[in-house]
């Protein structure tokens, strides 16, 4: 049997007023395999989303969840990443957990992976729990791991600073 990454209907936590249009976040209609009405540890914003007309040469750091419908040349970090149909990967994943329905060159890393039928996978996947769902193509090894992300050291993202500075200006 398959592993269901899905929260049951009965977690789900209940809108706050009864009176909410179809489709909102609320309804319980996200990216991937869960709802976006269910908060995780560090999912308390909006998805980034790489859209399909976007090419990313260089390495992507998230701490929350990620869609890459686009593609990215280079490696994704990050909580919960949903690989997209039509999204075209060539680097390493390394998430909490991640959902491939697109095309990946090179390894995965997650405590949670799903390959499902549309993914094109080319590359070891490091795992806690696998789920690979009938017509996903994957060619690599599969080894399963207590923590498959724990020996991976974490990118160090730079700090940004709004304010510009004046390094020109020097008074003597």
């Amino acid at each position: 049997m398959l592993p269901n990454f899905k929260k049951s209907e009965t977690e789900l936590p209940k809108p706050a007023s009864g009176n909410l249009p179809a489709g909102s976040p609320s309804q319980g209609q996200g990216i991937g395999t869960r709802p976006m009405g269910v908060v995780r540890g560090s999912d308390r914003n909006a998805p980034s989303v790489i859209g399909p007309d976007l090419t990313i040469h260089g390495n992507l750091v998230s701490k929350g969840e990620v869609q890459i419908d686009g593609e990215v040349q280079g490696d994704i970090h990050g909580t919960y990443v949903v690989i997209g149909e039509k999204a075209s990967i060539t680097g390493a994943i390394i998430a909490e957990e991640v959902v491939v329905r697109g095309h990946v060159m090179g390894s995965l890393r997650g405590k949670r992976v799903m390959l499902q039928s549309s993914s094109h996978v080319e590359g070891d996947v490091y795992h806690q729990s696998l789920a690979i769902e009938q017509g996903a193509f994957f060619e690599g090894k599969s080894r399963r791991s207590e923590d498959p992300i724990a020996s991976v050291q974490k990118p160090e993202v730079p700090s940004f600073n709004p304010s510009p500075s004046n390094d020109s200006d020097t008074s003597d």
